[in-house]
């Protein structure tokens, strides 16, 4: 057997590999004996089907199958001998396909081309800069936290007439050009928060509104063309949902409202626990408290996307652009060439991330340990169960369910790649200078949009 590399630059490259028999018979023999051994042909008894027949009836498939075997083992390995990084997977070259015999005797030769990763530097240091932000919540952000707790806790009632945040029960039946109810159209009984309507022309004439009235509504304009909203609303797909031009008449048959909580030290106990707060004053600090860590998970996250973005921008390197582009059509038989297009400067970001990533990885030898992949996984599950009960599992529990988590190899896997991407980013973090900024949680949103 004989294979060889040839350089076409930098990042292209074709690997040729030529098979003869004595590469492949031996393997071939012992395919077609095993065969044998498990065959059950009439007019043999079990495990007595002569190897011949078996050649004569299948050997060609079988040549197939294990000088496919053969092509992938050896490949595999002279790609890791010689220490070749990759992107993507090795490609064959169909428009050099010989023709062959397939009758045991044949010399192969299949030629493969390759992406071949480029060679850069990471020279991250303290003349990189980039805002670390500090959110501060305002008022207006407070107070509807503290609106939305008061909701959470509060009562169910019905007035007589309809208010900014209430929910209006009715049925939804849509509406023909004249205005007429459309045969077979859609129609639900459903729910309609006035708090979700967009549009605030289309809001306000759905306040003041009673049991038995009837409005007609433009479900379009009054969710700007929210597909998933509306078909929620409807009870219909989206699919559906997007294609739909009618006005839709809304009867009414309740109005609902959900009166906020007392503040009172029942309230406080049920949110924090006996005694912890005990006035309003404490209330609204502890709330604020509470929203500017959720605050600070989020400026941790645009910090993580800034330097991503940075990094990306930063160092320059060329990846093999159309071989990957084939490799994409190849391992995709579903996408489109406008896909394709539209999809791969985003691809190729990603792809230059992940290339960033091993690399300084490599260079400053970090470890990536069973622990670190263990802890992330109970802290992910811990925050799972955290989302149905604010009690918190027991620390054994966790452990035992992380494990048992981590035993599925593709969790294990995407686990492993938080626990890279992370340890990446904190190396970026601590080599380069963040200048921490205060900031509103108002000003923050504007930012983060």
């Amino acid at each position: 057997m004989n294979i060889s590399q040839e350089k076409k630059d930098n990042l292209n490259a074709v690997i040729t590999i030529n098979i003869n028999p004595e590469d492949y018979q031996t393997r071939v023999d012992k395919a077609i004996k095993d065969q044998a051994k498990k065959a059950k042909i009439p007019g043999f008894r079990p495990g007595m089907v002569p190897a011949t027949h078996i050649k004569r009836m299948y050997g060609k498939s079988i040549l197939v199958d294990e000088i496919n075997n053969l092509l992938s083992d050896t490949l595999n390995n002279y790609l890791n001998e010689q220490q070749l990084e990759v992107l993507g997977q090795p490609l064959p070259q169909v428009d050099n396909v010989k023709e062959y015999n397939w009758d045991f005797t044949d010399n192969f030769e299949f030629n493969y081309e390759v992406g071949l990763a480029p060679d850069f530097s990471v020279d991250f240091s303290s003349r990189d800069k980039l805002t670390e932000y500090n959110i501060k919540v305002d008022d207006e952000t407070l107070d509807a936290r503290i609106k939305n707790l008061r909701k959470s806790y509060g009562k169910m009632s019905n007035p007589d007439v309809s208010a900014e945040d209430d929910v209006l029960y009715g049925d939804l039946k849509q509406l023909s050009p004249d205005g007429a109810v459309f045969e077979g159209g859609v129609e639900h009984t459903g729910s309609i928060r006035l708090d979700q309507v967009l549009n605030e022309e289309i809001k306000k004439s759905l306040i003041g509104l009673k049991k038995g009235d009837e409005v007609v509504l433009d479900v379009q304009q009054a969710y700007n063309n929210d597909a998933a909203r509306i078909a929620a609303i409807l009870n219909v797909d989206e699919e559906t949902a997007a294609g739909l031009k009618s006005k839709f008449s809304l009867t009414i048959k309740n109005v609902n409202r959900l009166d906020e909580a007392d503040l009172n030290q029942e309230f406080f106990d049920k949110l924090f626990g006996e005694g912890v707060v005990t006035n309003e004053a404490e209330f609204r600090a502890k709330v604020a408290e509470e929203v500017e860590a959720m605050m600070a998970q989020d400026s941790d996250r645009k910090l993580q996307n800034d330097i991503y973005k940075y990094a990306v921008d930063k160092i320059q390197f060329e990846l093999p652009d159309e071989f990957l582009k084939r490799w994409l059509k190849a391992t995709n038989e579903k996408l489109s060439e406008d896909e394709l297009h539209g999809g791969y400067a985003d691809f190729a970001k990603g792809l230059k991330w992940t290339l960033i990533g091993n690399k300084i990885i490599k260079d400053n030898s970090i470890e990536i340990k069973y622990e670190d992949v263990l802890e992330t996984a109970k802290r992910n599950l811990d925050a799972q169960f955290r989302m149905y009960s604010p009690q918190p599992i027991p620390e054994d529990q966790l452990a035992q369910y992380a494990v048992q988590f981590l035993q599925n190899k593709e969790n294990a896997n995407r686990i492993f790649d938080e626990v890279k991407g992370q340890k990446v980013i904190d190396y970026i973090k601590s080599v380069i200078t963040t200048d921490k900024k205060d900031i509103t949680s108002a000003e923050f949103a504007k930012l983060a949009q």
